[in-house]
């Protein structure tokens, strides 16, 4: 004889639920290890990355000393040396977790599996488990969750955070829990310690309603109404809330104190003072607008606009679902018991947090920001991700979509349960004589019915998915393809115990943009980055790390790059070279229709200029450039030092040792030497090599070899002309260089 076995109430619910989380956390794993597998567009991304290692050493802050600006990472505060991030460590520490498993990605899913099963719970909370299990599958199918949670951002551990509160706080409030309050106490501190401003907005109408109870309470408790037992069952979980919270507080304004040294001011303004809420001039960076409610008003309708029409579960047709969840509820959500928190107050504080959540960003101008073109849903971060600044409304959102299809699925069950009249089926020519019959008739008619509607409707919701999916997915994938070349000699080259300077397309950052370049917090990892900055700046960092093997990482293209040239990029080993005397013999090719051509050794303000004899009969010029501790030469058997018939061109002619010309006078500079060849039509072209030169009484010292680029129509450009030896298809027929290192010679 079997035994039956016994279920729990809502186990299928739990199993479900579960299993979704799990499927869930998988995909944004999947997606951030396959779609970001050097991290997104969003440079933020190695901020938090490196703060959660200082997190696992112990640190809040790099102390570099007088590297720190050759160290300094993106959004960075230097400070006497002292290096902090702008953002609190709450994300990073959440962060480190995976880093501690092995994987920091296994942290993003892990967050994305926690939200999808607190959103169920407080969806089964308002409303019921359908519903809920609905309401987690439009907040998977929804892709600013997928995206924003698949890389190194604040905002979904935030919303982590959020949630718990909001779970813990129905439990606390609902079975007068203080086990409960003390964890939403917890959390919402946990989250304002985060993300203060993204934490109120969420609590705001949790607040209220604290507020509400508190004051009803003392209200009943001097009407008689109630006993001291009742009120002080009911205020003891929120003032546990309270309490636990304002711990949280306290630990952010200790951190602000430790790290800015004022308990006042956030990291973020230690940063940059002008980048918090409000109106008037905003500022990050250098770049600043005059953000008035005009402005907030038309860029945040538009941020909305592409939320409901984008980046929600189904696109328009969710949001039209969300209408139709949110009218059922006006319509029937009169609280009972608002004290205990009942369904429908909770409904409305769902409506709550999406209202303070808009409201809030109104005067944030980081959502303007996002936008890049306003009314350009495709360009700037907002097309990546979608505009996550709102990601907490993505709760009350996915709750009412849900509520919207079982409000529509209750109104066709209703027709089936009703029937038809019986006109309609005998003009159908089917149905019984007797009245059961009929009914009989009726109900299956309107089953068949429902079944039509929802098998038709399905490839409409499918259809829906899909456009909103394809985009982000796309554009976010050919971000990642274009950039992947940028990395190729990372994963070509061995560089344990090597020291790599790095370029600075966007200024004195790392990780800004090459965010996968991150340094160990002790700055003495398996292989250390230092920006590739001024001579000055690049000797002292070399002098630091004398046991390490350099090199200088380089690419030919724009940053970022151009989707059909994309970049080429290369790492080129260095050494620092010394001796009495330098020299350096460098060779060029001299493509075809060339009339004409000079050399020019230049330190900067001062330049010796040649001219290369026979230059149209020439495929090659050879030269000698030659270092010593006081002055830089050039020599070449084609070369003529320029005479008294030559035009002199600004900053042209004999140096002030007739070939030569000074080195710098304070011992470190550039010294440059310009092959530069004219074509017949007058167009040229110039091979640009830079020294990086430091002297004293009776040394020399380069680091070799030089930074060599081929500029066309100008002597001086940027890396989109950069030369690369080993990609010889990279240039022009007939354009080439070869260098030999440099080699000391007695005086």
């Amino acid at each position: 004889m079997r035994t039956a076995v016994r279920r729990r109430p809502g186990t299928g619910y739990r199993i479900a639920a579960g299993l979704l989380a799990t499927l869930t956390g998988l995909l944004v794993f999947w997606l951030a290890t396959d779609l970001f597998p050097y991290h997104s567009t969003n440079d933020d991304e190695g901020v938090y990355l490196l703060q959660a290692s200082m997190l696992l050493e112990g640190q809040f802050q790099l102390y570099a000393g007088e590297l720190a600006e050759s160290f300094r990472p993106w959004f960075f505060v230097e400070d006497d040396g002292r290096l902090y991030p702008k953002y609190a460590p709450v994300p990073a520490a959440i962060f480190a977790i995976g880093t501690v498993l092995g994987e920091p990605r296994i942290s993003l899913g892990l967050v994305a599996a926690g939200n999808v099963a607190l959103l169920s719970a407080l969806v089964a909370a308002a409303w019921d488990r359908r519903t809920a299990l609905l309401a987690a599958l439009a907040l998977v199918g929804s892709p600013m969750f997928l995206l924003a949670s698949s890389v190194f951002l604040p905002y979904a551990p935030t919303t982590l955070l959020n949630l718990a509160f909001a779970f813990a706080y129905v439990r606390a409030v609902r079975r007068e829990s203080v086990a409960y309050a003390a964890l939403a106490g917890a959390t919402i501190g946990l989250a304002f310690f985060g993300r203060p401003y993204t934490a109120v907005l969420f609590a705001a109408p949790f607040i209220c309603h604290a507020c509400w109870v508190i004051v009803d309470g003392v209200r009943r408790s001097r009407a008689g109404r109630d006993s001291k037992s009742t009120f002080s069952s009911r205020m003891a979980p929120l003032a546990t809330v309270a309490a636990v919270g304002l711990l949280g507080v306290a630990a952010a304004l200790l951190y602000n104190r430790a790290v800015t040294g004022s308990a006042l001011v956030f990291p973020y303004e230690g940063f940059a003072p002008l980048d918090g809420p409000g109106f008037g001039h905003r500022e990050l960076l250098g770049h600043s607008i005059d953000y008035t409610p005009r402005l907030a008003v038309w860029a945040n309708a538009h941020a909305l606009w592409y939320l409901f029409t984008r980046w929600i579960a189904l696109g328009p047709l969710g949001a039209a679902l969300t209408l139709v969840g949110v009218a059922v509820h006006a319509r029937g959500g009169r609280p009972a018991d608002i004290a205990r928190l009942d369904d429908a107050t909770l409904r409305w504080l769902f409506v709550g947090v999406a209202c303070s959540v808009v409201a809030g960003n109104v005067p944030f101008w980081g959502t303007h920001n996002m936008l890049a073109t306003v009314t350009d849903p495709t360009n700037g971060l907002v097309s990546l991700f979608g505009p996550f600044y709102h990601f907490d409304v993505l709760l009350p959102v996915s709750g009412f979509v849900a509520a919207g299809v079982v409000a529509l699925g209750g109104r066709l069950r209703t027709l089936a349960e009703g029937g038809f009249p019986s006109g309609v089926t005998s003009r159908l020519g089917i149905g019984d004589s007797d009245r059961d019959g009929n009914s009989n008739t009726n109900h299956r008619l309107a089953r068949l019915l429902v079944v039509v509607l929802v098998l038709t409707s399905l490839p409409v919701g499918v259809a829906a998915q899909a456009a909103v999916l394809e985009a982000p997915l796309e554009r976010n994938a050919e971000e990642t393809a274009v950039r992947e070349p940028a990395y190729e000699p990372f994963e070509e080259t061995d560089l344990e115990g090597a020291l790599v300077f790095v370029p600075t397309p966007y200024g004195d950052w790392l990780g800004h943009p090459f965010q996968p370049l991150r340094n160990e917090p002790d700055l003495a990892g398996e292989t250390v980055y230092a920006l590739d900055r001024d001579v000055e700046s690049n000797f002292e960092v070399i002098d630091v790390y004398p046991d390490r093997d350099v090199y200088r990482y380089t690419y030919r293209g724009s940053w970022p790059p151009d989707r059909v040239r994309g970049v080429t990029a290369t790492l080129e080993p260095l050494e620092v070279r010394s001796g009495e005397r330098l020299d350096s013999n460098v060779t060029v090719g001299v493509p075809d229709h060339v009339v004409d051509a000079s050399v020019t050794v230049t330190n900067g303000s001062d330049s010796v200029r040649y001219d290369v004899t026979d230059a149209a009969d020439r495929d090659e010029i050879a030269t000698t450039w030659t270092l010593t501790p006081e002055t830089a030469s050039v020599d070449g058997p084609a070369l003529a030092l320029e005479g008294e018939e030559g035009e002199r061109g600004e900053g042209e002619g004999k140096g002030r040792n007739g070939g030569e010309i000074d080195l710098p006078t304070d011992g470190e500079g550039t010294i440059s030497l310009l092959v530069t060849l004219t074509q017949g039509e007058g167009s040229t072209l110039t091979y640009r090599l830079e020294l990086a030169v430091r002297s004293d009484d009776d040394r020399v010292d380069v680091v070799w070899p030089a930074k060599t680029r081929v500029c066309t129509l100008r002597t001086d450009c940027g890396h989109e002309e950069t030369y690369l030896a080993d990609h010889p298809d990279e240039h022009l027929e007939g354009v080439w260089v070869e260098t030999s290192p440099s080699v000391e010679r007695p005086e």
